[in-house]
């Protein structure tokens, strides 16, 4: 009966020896993040005067966003107005901010910012009047169409 066991043992243990421990590693591309600073001159006024517009790509190189990113990845856009001097808190594109209307289109190569006004009774929209901070944030992603 000893025998047995450890024959038995022993074959199991060579089994066991032989299994190859196989490791899958995912490699993703990481999501990546751009912060621009726009500052109130940078704002430029429609000629139907309802816009009030930014072309981040003015600012700062935007090569990542290409047509790759386009069809492939995507984009989320936030803005930051500073309190007490600092950038404390993002909010995500589109959305309200003292009666603005905020949105953004993404194009090869940049961002267009818009800001029109929400209220029906006031016609021209607000200058943003400080430096705000736009969080761009390129998500990678793996298009399975």
């Amino acid at each position: 009966m000893k025998k047995l066991t450890i024959l038995m043992l022993c074959i199991a243990t060579l089994g066991l020896a032989s299994c190859k421990k196989e490791t899958i590693v995912n490699q993703t591309t990481p999501n990546r993040t751009i912060t621009v600073d726009v500052l109130p001159s940078d704002w430029v006024l429609s000629v139907d005067r309802n816009t009030y517009s930014v072309q981040l790509d003015k600012i700062i190189d935007l090569k990542e966003i290409n047509s790759y990113h386009l069809n492939n990845e995507g984009t989320i856009v936030a803005i930051s107005y500073p309190s007490g001097g600092n950038f404390t808190s993002y909010a995500a594109l589109p959305f309200v901010y003292n009666l603005q209307s905020y949105s953004y289109t993404v194009y090869s190569g940049g961002i267009l910012i818009e800001a029109q006004n929400s209220d029906k009774n006031t016609v021209d929209p607000i200058k943003p009047t400080t430096k705000i901070r736009v969080k761009i944030t390129l998500v990678a992603a793996d298009n399975v169409t």
